[in-house]
């Protein structure tokens, strides 16, 4: 079972009204996702959607002689299984972890059911496939008509978005897979913005020193991408007013006061 504190990591879980949330609660699951792990293969039915809260989970395609493109990133922003409550049960792509973390996952039949079943659950998970499909788009521009600096910087703010703090984890030849281009490229890339004070490098960890100045350096794709997002979204917990530090949607603090309930209930009973 999940708990409410944590689940405003996730800014659709957060999201939740009273009323939907009270039914999910009961049905998330906590997960690790871990580097490399495949949630998804092309033909394969889905069994959950993914929440992340900390991970970062990448959906490209591999072609036949083992290349692959990423087409998409998946943050704490957003689901992995979309297929699942738009109709279509599978995919043509991949869903694999790019930067470790947790997550929650519910079952396949259960989105499906609260898609139906609610309105504000069904508008808020179609808000956010509509801001998926602006990054798919944009993601087709930048590879085409930007540099490869553009696309690294790009690429890092995607990530920074995604994640609490200032660090990415990911080496280079990550990031040249991501960009379908050679790592030797983006080494020499990484080198040019820690040269500019940009970032800090070192093994597998890409620090931001200087968000401003990337995003001057970046395309213009990653602002649209963004604005698209906070366009379509509610904004995530940390950005609404809040009267303390840990701040918990109203929808999940009752949530949590009722599990509360149940536990302290069935504590006492078992004590007697």
């Amino acid at each position: 079972m999940a708990y409410a504190e944590d689940l405003r990591g996730n800014r659709l879980l957060a999201a939740l009204a009273d009323a939907d949330a009270a039914r999910w609660w009961r049905h998330l699951e906590r997960v690790d996702l871990k580097l490399g792990q495949v949630l998804y293969e092309p033909g394969r039915r889905l069994s959950h959607a993914y929440f992340p809260t900390s991970a970062i989970v990448s959906l490209l395609h591999r072609m036949n002689g083992g290349a692959s493109a990423v087409f998409a990133v998946v943050g704490s922003e957003g689901v992995v299984g979309t297929s699942l409550f738009l109709g279509g049960g599978t995919t043509t792509s991949h869903g694999s972890v790019l930067i470790a973390g947790q997550g929650f996952r519910i079952g396949a039949q259960i989105i499906r059911d609260e898609f139906e079943r609610s309105d504000p659950v069904r508008h808020l998970l179609l808000r956010y496939t509509q801001a998926l499909a602006t990054q798919i788009s944009q993601t087709a521009v930048r590879n085409r008509h930007h540099t490869l600096d553009q696309q690294v910087c790009s690429w890092l703010l995607h990530s920074l978005d995604r994640l609490r703090g200032s660090e990415v984890v990911m080496t280079h030849e990550l990031i040249a897979g991501m960009l379908g281009v050679r790592r030797e490229g983006v080494t020499l890339v990484a080198g040019h913005l820690q040269a500019a004070g940009l970032v800090r490098c070192r093994r597998g960890h890409i620090s931001v020193l200087d968000r401003a100045g990337l995003e001057r350096r970046a395309c213009e794709c990653h602002a649209v991408v963004k604005n698209e997002y906070d366009r379509l979204l509610p904004q995530p917990p940390a950005a609404r007013p809040a009267n303390a530090p840990g701040w918990v949607s109203p929808a999940w603090r009752s949530v949590a006061a009722n599990c509360a309930t149940t536990r302290h209930e069935g504590a006492a009973a078992f004590e007697t």
